[in-house]
């Protein structure tokens, strides 16, 4: 049975809004990505209006090709939107230097890939340890907050292995407190699943839902309607245009009492 409108109306959290009464922490307006490759023009997002609220889970949702990652680079100063603006923490990011926004990065944004990206021939300690050596944080501090990251991970037995030596999901949970150690403003996640097996990647997203719980803010692309369930709300995007946004806990409320909520496949018209 499908929801009536007005239960429908219940369930969506708008377009692009959805800050829950809190502060916006990302703020897009207008934002367009076009890339150029000899005489083609992809436009790769079309007039992204976008607010991520302080302590919100989002994640992103898609079929491929339709902006997801491009979306996240994006937010996390990976790239330049050719059209809008991006405002961050109430300051826009337009006309930063690259070091400036190489400073964000490292200071206020967290980072969690696909493939981990961890170092081989570093240890698990000085994977997680080295975003604070760009700072130039002294070695006692540095040790205190690597160690604190693993054991919110629950790793601190590993610190002396390397990368090899570990499992996917093991990886993962290292990946995971390198991206936290050093107490970023946002946690940024590009598909952290998807090159685990369901085991781990339940407990990759049990992981990030804990941050969460703790007040973390982030923003995760997924192809997994199951693991975009564990956040707060889930944002879909098709031809680069953001088609629904809707509060998964209505989501969840909807089913459980026997009505189909149907995912959005084509842009509005």
């Amino acid at each position: 049975m499908r929801a009536t409108d007005g239960a429908k109306e219940e369930a969506m959290d708008g377009t692009s809004g959805g800050t829950n009464g809190t502060a916006a922490l990302i703020e897009l307006t207008g934002v367009s990505k076009i890339f150029h490759t000899d005489e083609i023009e992809t436009h790769a997002l079309s007039e992204v209006d976008l607010q991520i609220g302080e302590g919100e889970f989002l994640s992103i949702a898609g079929p491929s090709g339709c902006g997801k990652s491009t979306l996240l680079s994006l937010l996390g100063l990976l790239d330049s939107p050719t059209e809008g603006e991006y405002v961050l923490d109430g300051s826009p990011v337009s006309g930063l230097s690259g070091s400036q926004r190489a400073t964000i990065r490292n200071r206020h944004i967290g980072f969690i890939f696909q493939a981990f990206n961890l170092i081989g021939d570093l240890t698990v300690f000085e994977n997680v340890e080295l975003p604070l050596t760009y700072r130039g944080m002294a070695a006692a501090e540095r040790k205190e907050r690597a160690m604190k990251a693993l054991e919110r991970v629950d790793m601190p037995h590993r610190i002396k292995h390397y990368p090899s030596q570990l499992s996917g999901g093991q990886q993962q949970r290292v990946a995971v407190a390198r991206a936290v150690v050093g107490d970023p403003l946002i946690l940024l996640a590009d598909e952290p699943t998807g090159n685990l097996d369901s085991s781990n990647g339940e407990a990759v997203m049990n992981l990030l839902a804990e941050l969460h719980g703790d007040g973390a803010t982030i923003c995760m692309v997924t192809h997994d309607p199951r693991y975009a369930d564990f956040a707060e709300s889930t944002l879909h995007l098709f031809d680069g245009r953001i088609v629904d946004r809707r509060s998964n806990g209505a989501t969840r409320e909807l089913q459980a009492h026997g009505y189909e909520v149907v995912t959005p496949e084509r842009t509005l018209s």
